[in-house]
């Protein structure tokens, strides 16, 4: 069952250096307090899984936090490149960082088949594409029924998975809504759950048609975090701050620049500087 603790106690009992981490959230509900924590706690050789790696794991990259990373897209949504992952991969800065290129597709059903407790997930992909050509995870299976030859990739499991939530109940019950990718899977794959929170309450509101209900038998640690989701976006809590994601591009273009800012952004601080942005406003 969950348990509701702090942000700090949270990743010092579950995220363990070493550790194969996944921190999802699609555009919404981006875990970057939980991801801060991490840093601050100098957690390191992290293998980190994200669908869509942005700004979070460019950060994680650029302390030198991670030894590799699977993914299915890496980028400044909207803005260009992640100049710390860039460097990692171009100049093994701060370290050399390993990488495991995938399609969407492909990691969506990874997750699915490590949640379902399979050892790989199969799917209609990569057909006509170069991927399998430099990633030896790809492969192929036939189906015994049809002959159809059909892509496969490893179900992914990781040790511990980190996401942001809107609330979470008193017994750990927490409820995603808006836009949700893969958080569910992400955390019924893992072996141990984070999950950061706007605000916890006595009981959950009557779930939405598209919401996500994830009960607290499947969660590890609950922590309450307002605004831990910023500069990404928190339905009906906080906008997306596009700005932010502009102004990194030249704060982390740079080593210097970007040690700066995670100095006093992040080392210096905790996340109660998160709470300013977790004041409710029109989604």
């Amino acid at each position: 069952m969950a348990k509701i603790v702090t942000l700090k106690e949270a990743v010092a009992e579950n995220v363990r250096d070493g550790d194969t981490v996944s921190m999802e959230g699609f555009t919404h509900l981006i875990p970057y307090a939980a991801g801060h924590e991490v840093i601050r706690q100098g957690r390191k050789d992290l293998y980190l899984i994200r669908m869509t790696p942005d700004i979070l794991y460019d950060q994680l990259i650029g302390v030198g936090a991670a030894r590799a990373m699977k993914f299915s897209w890496g980028g400044n949504p909207g803005v260009g490149s992640l100049h710390r992952f860039r460097d990692a991969v171009e100049n093994q800065w701060p370290r050399p960082l390993e990488i495991e290129e995938h399609s969407h597709a492909a990691m969506a059903n990874a997750y699915e088949a490590g949640a379902a407790n399979l050892p790989f997930a199969m799917l209609r992909g990569y057909i006509g594409a170069d991927l399998p050509k430099v990633n030896p995870n790809i492969r192929s299976v036939t189906c015994p029924f049809t002959g159809e030859v059909l892509a496969a990739v490893p179900a992914i499991r990781p040790d511990v998975t980190i996401i942001h939530a809107l609330r979470a109940d008193r017994k750990g019950n927490v409820l995603l809504e808006g836009i949700v990718g893969v958080q569910k899977e992400a955390v019924l794959a893992a072996k141990r759950s984070i999950v950061t929170v706007e605000e916890i309450v006595d009981e959950l509101d009557p779930p939405s048609p598209n919401s996500v209900v994830l009960p607290g038998w499947a969660v590890t640690a609950v922590a309450e975090v307002p605004g831990g989701a910023f500069p990404s976006y928190a339905q009906g809590y906080y906008p997306r701050s596009n700005a932010f994601y502009i102004a990194w591009d030249e704060i982390a273009r740079e080593r210097q620049s970007f040690e700066k800012w995670i100095d006093e952004n992040v080392m210096k601080a905790g996340p109660e500087n998160f709470a300013r942005h977790g004041r409710k406003q029109a989604a």
